[in-house]
């Protein structure tokens, strides 16, 4: 039987800031959705976000070794699904701060993908980690039905947890992908989910709407149409690819839990967003719940290297 080696709690100081600074960008963004979608309808800015995630890296990096119905599927899910979804909610139905706490069911929903096909088992710990984090999203959509001034409506939250179920969807379609190189998938898919969000915004927000917002955009909408996909997709995804290719999950996906703490600052520092006792329980309901999941996962990985 093979020695089991203790998995490291703590990253180098190099290391753990550029996981911070991943985490930062991933929290901050949503406050700079925000201000792009002042400038953009949803569809168009989630379009132009795959675009540019695309254009000119196509061009740098070989198509992944899988097939193309894989690649258009994880586009599809992000583009219109995730991010499509997100973007027409916090148009007018949650604030950046809510939906950055709200969009992290994607974890719970991967989980239960996984057991439905692929036959995982649900341990106790991830059991609890549901019920928190199910309690905190029951927290936020019933002052959102019974509170006009939640910053959140029904609609809103049903939005973001859809959008939360496609993300999982194409986080089940990218880890059947198997060992591929996951920036060049995430280029590739990128321009393969650019054309079905640009056909729905030709179609849902009309060709005369996305021309009016493409010649009147200030530079600030370009700009924050442009860290969509610089910041958040090829700087922000890459360095947490590196990061994940030298340190155990366990130790590096920790940092994760503070991208709604982020979200949640951001919006109250820049958007004057407010956090009343609500708001701050059901943040401390599920990021219980989404922190009980990693212990969980980090018990499964110490039992594998026992084994």
């Amino acid at each position: 039987m093979p020695a089991s080696r203790t998995i490291p709690l703590f990253m180098p100081l190099s290391h753990l800031l550029l996981a911070l600074s991943v985490v930062f960008a991933w929290g901050t963004n949503f406050v700079i959705i925000k201000w792009g979608l002042a400038e953009f309808p949803p569809l168009l800015f989630s379009a132009l976000r795959f675009l540019l995630s695309a254009v000119p890296w196509v061009f740098l990096l070989p198509r992944p070794p899988v097939r193309w119905t894989l690649l258009a599927g994880v586009g599809t899910l992000l583009s219109l699904g995730q991010f499509g979804l997100l973007y027409w909610a916090m148009q007018h139905d949650i604030s950046p701060g809510l939906a950055s706490l709200v969009v992290q069911a994607q974890v719970f929903f991967t989980i239960l993908l996984a057991m439905m096909l692929r036959g995982e088992r649900l341990r106790r710990v991830q059991s609890l980690a549901l019920l928190l984090a199910v309690a905190g999203y029951a927290v936020v959509g019933w002052h959102g039905a019974t509170e006009p001034s939640a910053a959140i409506t029904l609609l809103g939250l049903a939005m973001v947890l859809a959008a939360a179920f496609c993300w999982a969807c194409s986080n089940t379609l990218v880890r059947s992908a198997g060992k591929v190189n996951m920036v060049a998938l995430t280029t590739w898919a990128s321009l393969y989910g650019t054309v079905p969000v640009l056909l729905a915004s030709l179609l849902f927000e009309g060709p005369a709407a996305i021309a009016h917002a493409l010649s009147h955009a200030s530079a600030h909408g370009w700009l924050a149409a442009l860290w969509q996909a610089v910041g958040n997709t090829t700087f922000a995804f890459g360095a947490w690819n590196w990061l994940m290719a030298r340190h155990p999950a366990a130790t590096v996906a920790p940092t994760a839990l503070l991208v709604p703490v982020f979200g949640m600052l951001s919006s109250a520092w820049f958007m004057a967003e407010p956090l009343p006792g609500w708001k701050l329980s059901a943040a401390m309901l599920v990021l219980g719940g989404l922190a009980l999941n990693l212990y969980a996962g980090r018990l499964a990985s110490l039992a594998n290297r026992r084994a």
